[in-house]
């Protein structure tokens, strides 16, 4: 296998430098450097993935396939970033956490715990997903918005402005949850339903 990208040491981890051109629109060229990792595994030399400058992927954490690492955004723990996602600003994706095929995960989102991020999905600002929550098709949280438990929220769902999806709950189709509202348990809110203040709905 032709590789990539080469390293050099750089304090405890390495510098990655382009082999090759990458990404088909001049986004990163032979010889650019890219971000540090901490061993090969963290990052691979097939697929046009990267890391870009700042970006850090460390512990046991994997990026591969088409995805892109940016800015200041960090992988570490044993998460895996792949398909064609993409993980910018100051975001940290951890724990054993997953983020692939085409979301875009930027502002100063955090993801952790065995959390699942797929689809188109969205998330950004400080929005944080945990424990085995999933977030997928079109759906977008941002604001402080926490999706936590084994909740899931999909479709063109809406999460924003310090709501909280938790437990069993499913939040789908146009539905938003914002300003505060939470829903937990085992409820399920769909089609055009607004979630609004401090409303909490259990299932």
């Amino acid at each position: 296998m032709e590789k990539k990208y080469k390293t050099v040491k750089e304090g405890n981890m390495l510098r990655i430098i382009a082999l090759k051109d990458l990404g088909g629109f001049d986004e990163v060229r032979k010889g650019d450097k890219g971000g540090l990792i901490e061993k090969e595994e963290n990052l691979s030399q097939e697929g046009d993935c990267w890391v870009f400058k700042k970006a850090q992927v460390y512990g046991n954490a994997k990026v591969y396939e088409d995805a892109w690492v940016e800015d200041e955004a960090k992988i570490f723990g044993n998460a895996e970033v792949y398909g064609n996602a993409t993980v910018y600003n100051n975001v940290w994706v951890y724990g054993d956490a997953r983020v692939y095929d085409n979301t875009d995960i930027y502002g100063e989102a955090q993801i952790s715990g065995n959390a699942e991020i797929f689809g188109n999905a969205s998330v950004s600002g400080n929005a944080k997903i945990s424990g085995n929550a999933r977030v997928h098709e079109e759906a977008e949280v941002w604001g402080n918005a926490k999706i936590f438990g084994d909740a899931a929220v999909s479709g063109d769902a809406r999460i924003y402005d310090n709501a909280e999806i938790s437990g069993n709950a499913k939040v789908y189709g146009h539905a938003e949850v914002y300003e505060g509202g939470k829903v937990c348990g085992n409820a399920t809110v769909k089609g055009n339903t607004e979630i609004k203040g401090f409303k909490n709905i259990e299932g």
